[in-house]
């Protein structure tokens, strides 16, 4: 049994820009339905299935609800997959990267919370961006590498965007 379209499972056309508060209406009003706990009285067949179903929403809901995820999600739709690890081959945004690594880390030994608050502000504002260009080209065919290369950046920023989360939960205690 195939896994059902992310998009379908919500009842939702496959695009860029979701209305995250109606999804995630969707999702818990789905997640009731097939929970698993629901179906405890059931056969052992009908169990595996409604946790099949269970993880295959919640796998959807994650993905969708993530605009770096929804965006690589909606380019294999396509049949162009962006690897999760895909390195970045691009000289200016190494540069980039190189200079948020050094800032954050200059802000981890001056232990500033207040700078690193800023600084993450300045990283949302900067996944804003690639967001919004991304929901501008993903649906060019001409624009397919701009779109991988979009993609790659929003991983990078998700995963600087965690590591932040670590540093003001370590500068918390």
């Amino acid at each position: 049994m195939g896994t059902p379209c992310h998009f379908a499972l919500f009842d939702l056309k496959p695009d860029f820009e979701l209305d995250l508060a109606q999804l995630a209406d969707r999702y818990r009003e789905l997640a009731r339905q097939v929970h698993p706990d629901r179906f405890a009285d059931a056969g052992e067949s009908e169990q595996r299935q409604a946790l099949e179903r269970s993880a295959n929403l919640n796998e959807a809901y994650q993905t969708l609800k993530s605009p770096s995820r929804r965006a690589r999600y909606l380019l294999a739709l396509e049949g162009h997959d962006v690897p999760l690890e895909a390195t970045v081959q691009d000289p200016a945004f190494l540069m980039q990267q190189m200079h948020w690594r050094e800032e954050l880390e200059e802000l981890h030994e001056q232990a500033d919370l207040d700078g690193v608050a800023a600084f993450k502000s300045r990283l949302k504002q900067a996944q804003q961006g690639l967001n919004d260009d991304f929901g501008q080209i993903w649906r060019d065919p001409a624009r397919r590498v701009d779109a991988e290369r979009l993609v790659r950046r929003m991983q990078f920023l998700d995963k600087l965007t965690q590591e932040v989360r670590q540093l003001e939960e370590r500068l918390d205690d």
